[in-house]
């Protein structure tokens, strides 16, 4: 599997499990992603993905989106796409 880096984590809402993303690359709802920072190492699919708190499918470079994470983020932990 190749990893490529497509962002990083701007801000955690820990109460709701929400992390979010400046996207520096390409994220798709169903795309598997690799998290990982410091204390912060874990693989999730993407379920869900926001803009401004309407759901969109798909998001680019210089989009920043907000996604359900499985576990707890920290801020600066970089999102790696899984191919």
């Amino acid at each position: 599997m190749v990893e490529k880096p497509i962002g990083k984590v701007s801000h955690w809402f820990g109460k709701i499990g929400v992390a979010a993303l400046e996207l520096t690359g390409k994220l798709a709802v169903g795309d598997h992603v690799h998290v990982l920072g410091n204390t912060t190492d874990f693989e999730q699919e993407i379920t869900s993905m926001q803009i401004m708190h309407q759901d969109v499918a798909k998001a680019g470079p210089g989009d920043e989106v907000a996604i359900k994470v499985e576990s707890q983020v920290r801020v600066g932990d970089g999102i790696y796409k899984v191919t």
